[in-house]
């Protein structure tokens, strides 16, 4: 894989440290709970595995996707230790096609694109959640960059609320909201930060 944003991740996730700790995300792990048992569920931009762990111990069938070849190996070789099911595909999102009406629900956490390619992705995630299912965000708003806690330092990789809120067109915002919180995962996101969360329905009766 010879993408950018594989040149960018594999240095950063090969080492033996886990560059975001090995703990689940707060904002996921809290809203867990939603999902239906045995969700099919979609992680974009995984890194090397905390979360979709996390929902693979609670009993989800979990896709997660990622450029950096070193993540997703740290992934599977942490789901063999803990007797852990998921599937890790090597892909940049640029190139990965979501399949439609499939997933119960898709998860972005800290997952930064580009606005084009974001805005595709999104589109795509709405497509691609089954009826009733959900889209989980969490990420860092442009009011990070005063805290310089973790996150790009790129404006245009953050995300601006009406940004999103306009992308995810086609969902029910169950949760949506700009807040401040501390974020310690690892030693990349420390410290207080501006982040936006979301949970998103797409409308319909629950799939099977």
């Amino acid at each position: 894989m010879s993408s950018q944003a594989a040149l960018f991740w594999n240095p950063r996730f090969a080492g033996e440290q886990y560059a975001y700790g090995s703990a689940p995300n707060d904002f996921l792990k809290a809203q867990a709970s939603r999902l239906a048992a045995g969700s099919r569920v979609l992680s974009l931009g995984e890194g090397e595995g905390r979360n979709a762990i996390h929902l693979a111990s609670l009993g989800h069938d979990v896709t997660a996707v990622d450029a950096a070849h070193t993540g997703l190996i740290k992934l599977l070789q942490r789901a063999a230790r803990e007797s852990l099911t998921v599937t890790a595909t090597l892909a940049d999102l640029a190139d990965y096609a979501i399949p439609p009406a499939h997933w119960h629900a898709i998860v972005s956490i800290f997952c930064h694109l580009p606005p084009a390619l974001r805005r595709t992705v999104l589109r795509d995630c709405v497509r691609g959640l089954a009826p009733g299912g959900l889209f989980i965000l969490e990420g860092y708003t442009p009011r990070q960059l005063g805290f310089g806690t973790g996150g790009p330092k790129d404006v245009a990789l953050l995300l601006e609320p009406d940004d999103i809120r306009a992308e995810l067109d086609g969902l029910e915002l169950l949760h949506f909201a700009e807040v401040q919180r501390e974020v310690v995962e690892g030693s990349l996101h420390t410290g207080m930060a501006a982040v936006l969360q979301v949970v998103a329905r797409k409308p319909g009766p629950t799939a099977a």
